[in-house]
């Protein structure tokens, strides 16, 4: 069911990837006896339609903790109430559902680690139920194709590098979850901030379109944990991680508007400077600093950034140039596979200084340091600017440190071959800090 009036159109990375989950998912239906049935509409019309003309009795689905879906929602029992049909929606997009995580005031909570204790505090969410084995439809149902709704880039046909990083689909999520649970989990308090090793799960575009829930997660994190002790605090720290992203789903139910508006009113007044020759850099990776030009490009080929690189790039972009956040969540949401209507934004405002439990507006990443402590021999940069590959590891994160002789030995000129960096970082902190000392006072 796609419905183009309700809720935020998926960015370009998203569609594609998009249109390969439907892909897998029809041939996993289609191995059980059924075939998937893909409609376009208004959903308050299509759903009603499609029931009918299957002969179905009742109509369940996964509810949306987000308020212009849960809108559409209500227009939809009520529709199928008009025709005779039951229906019921069940919360399996979320751990717990946001009204059972309030303050005394009846609000949402804009703290995680209490939102977190207190979600822990609720017990184990239900456990999923299998797969059924075995569909019989009623009836062959007209369908769409998936060619049709035209989800997929053609000319260009700028996807190449997501088919070579990804395969989409319930099978693929779970082989990634197995693996994680298996081999990653031990180590990952340590290497998840590590963006030279493979210290991460990557699940989280398989839980962003629902080919994994996070309730599968937790319980198979869970049950992994008590079969092997040594990876309870990999897993402890991974579960935080969804926690995080339940965190920006109880935001984005609270605040609709998360993608546009500070949820702290005095950055209405910040003094962004918008420069698009600046932002152009930025999201190509030619801003001169090796660990930002890095998750810029890896983000471009793959659809996706190492989490702790995304936030030293937002933050480059947000303190270092004074670009306004929303032209940096706007460009995520356009290229990441993973590009989550409530993470997105909030992990930018959060960035920013404007968001729920936000880093201190002092907090000012310096990208040479953040890319010497966690990609200490830069191999994420030679992996993603192979311009530099020949840099020693002294240099690799700060090239204009190089003598003339240690560059022209690595095939470097500065300002061609690389750029020199356009901001200085003593003056991108002296400057960010200045603006953020303005909506201070005020």
């Amino acid at each position: 069911m796609l419905d183009d009036a309700v809720g935020r159109a998926p960015g370009g990375a998203a569609r594609w990837w998009l249109a390969q989950s439907l892909r897998a998912l029809g041939a996993d239906i289609a191995a059980r006896g059924g075939s998937l049935v893909l409609r376009k509409g208004p959903t308050a019309t299509v759903i009603p339609e499609v029931a009918r003309e299957s002969g179905a009795g009742a109509v369940y689905w996964n509810t949306v903790a987000q308020i212009p879906q849960q809108a559409v929602e209500k227009q939809l029992e009520a529709a199928l109430g008009k025709v005779g049909l039951d229906s019921q929606k069940f919360p399996g997009d979320l751990l717990v559902s946001p009204s059972e995580i309030r303050n005394k005031e009846g609000r949402g909570l804009r703290v995680f680690t209490p939102f977190w204790r207190r979600v822990l505090s609720l017990g184990h969410p239900p456990k999923p139920l299998p797969a059924p084995k075995e569909l019989r439809p009623a009836q062959k149902i007209a369908s769409d194709t998936l060619e049709s709704w035209k989800l997929e880039p053609s000319k260009p046909d700028w996807a190449g590098g997501l088919r070579a990083s990804w395969t989409p689909g319930e099978a693929s999520a779970r082989t990634r979850l197995r693996d994680f649970l298996r081999h990653t989990a031990r180590d990952y308090v340590g290497d998840r901030d590590r963006p030279d090793r493979e210290g991460t799960s990557g699940l989280s575009p398989h839980l962003r379109f629902g080919e994994l829930s996070p309730r599968q997660v937790f319980h198979a994190a869970r049950f992994a944990a008590a079969e092997n002790p040594a990876i309870s605090l990999g897993i402890d720290k991974f579960l935080s991680e969804l926690g995080w992203r339940e965190f920006c789903r109880h935001l984005l139910h609270d605040h609709p508007n998360l993608a546009v508006e500070n949820l702290q009113t005095n950055f209405d007044d910040f003094p962004w400077k918008p420069d698009s020759k600046a932002l152009a850099a930025w999201q190509r990776g030619r801003t001169g600093y090796p660990i930002v030009d890095a998750g810029m490009r890896e983000l471009w080929h793959t659809g996706v950034m190492h989490n702790r690189v995304r936030m030293v790039v937002a933050s480059f972009l947000v303190k270092h140039l004074l670009i306004d956040w929303r032209d940096g969540e706007a460009w995520f949401w356009d290229t990441l596979v993973d590009a989550d209507a409530g993470s997105n934004p909030a992990n930018w405002q959060w960035v920013a200084g404007c968001g729920a439990d936000a880093a201190p507006y002092f907090r000012v990443f310096n990208p040479t340091l953040q890319g010497e402590k966690f990609d200490p021999e830069g191999a994420y940069v030679r992996r993603w600017v192979p311009e530099l590959k020949d840099m020693p590891p002294k240099l690799i994160h700060q090239p204009w440190q190089a003598t003339p002789i240690e560059l022209a030995s690595a095939g470097i000129t500065l300002g061609k071959s690389y750029p020199q960096p356009i901001i200085d970082h003593a003056k991108g902190r002296e400057r960010a800090l200045a603006a953020y000392a303005k909506i201070r006072k005020g």
